[in-house]
């Protein structure tokens, strides 16, 4: 890859990031296409947000993607949104052009394709038990709501969140949507009359991270989604598999997504196949 004066800059910013595949996928589209552009990865401490945001935007950086913690973070320093992310209320993509930040979010639109990819199935009709209520899991329930999804369970760890984007998604779709505390007994009932479970928090990309749920409480059948991409099978997956569920990780969410925020940066076609083929998929 050549360097010079002209050599435009995209990235993203998180904390952690060295576990991310994005920077092979986008390198590679950049190449494909012979555009003159390179993407990195930033970790960015949280008390340094603001800092990383405002230097972006001085130094000419000509697009993010976010990931956690700061999806939801991030707005407050952004100059506008597109309207999906004013319901959403939650950010994944940057774009930087003449000194202003718009802030899009392409997580939803990127698991609802890799769901239809890997299963060949749609939202509409079905009932989605999601653990998890901050940006990607926003995204994720708002796309699955406005598809026609017919309810969507929430559980976080925070269940003032978990109560709060019900509410919103009740409000702003008509898809029924409602969070339950973190109880084994309410949890399990309610993923037994669920056609797909999705976890939707970081939990499990480290070795000794706890269960996600308890593996009894998934059944023959069942889709169990991780948006995890790395590791690629992580113990959620091996657990739901071991129980006769039909699994998917993040890898797809990742490709699709990032196609999306390809084509917001650059207004060119991604070179999906490219980047595929990058992220060994």
């Amino acid at each position: 890859m050549r360097i010079d004066r002209k050599t435009k800059i995209y990235g993203l910013i998180g904390y952690p990031v060295k576990h991310t595949f994005s920077p092979l996928m986008h390198n590679a589209a950049f190449k494909s296409l012979g555009i003159n552009a390179t993407y990195l990865a930033f970790e960015v401490r949280p008390k340094d947000l603001k800092a990383a945001i405002a230097c972006a935007k001085s130094t000419g950086v000509c697009g993010l993607n976010v990931t956690v913690p700061y999806k939801e973070k991030v707005l407050k320093y952004l100059d506008e949104t597109d309207k999906e992310v004013s319901l959403i209320k939650a950010v994944n993509t940057i774009v930087a052009k003449k000194g202003r930040l718009k802030g899009y979010n392409t997580d939803g639109r990127g698991f609802v394709s890799s769901l239809k990819e890997a299963f060949g199935i749609s939202p509409k009709g079905k009932s989605f038990f999601i653990m998890g209520a901050g940006g990607a899991s926003r995204a994720i329930s708002f796309s699955l709501a406005v598809r026609g999804a017919r309810r969507i369970v929430l559980v976080d760890e925070i269940s003032g969140k978990a109560m709060s984007l019900a509410r919103s998604l009740v409000k702003n779709t008509s898809c029924e949507a409602v969070a339950v505390k973190k109880d084994k007994g309410a949890m399990k009932e309610l993923i037994l009359n669920s056609d797909v479970f999705i976890n939707a928090t970081p939990c499990g990309m480290k070795p000794r991270d706890p269960q996600v749920i308890d593996p009894s409480f998934l059944y023959k059948g069942i889709f169990v989604c991780d948006i995890i991409y790395n590791p690629r099978a992580t113990r959620l997956l091996r657990d739901a598999k071991r129980r006769g569920a039909r699994t998917l990780n993040g890898i797809g969410m990742l490709l699709n997504q990032g196609a999306i925020s390809f084509e917001l940066w650059t207004g060119r076609k991604a070179p999906v196949k490219v980047m595929k083929k990058a992220l060994g998929c």
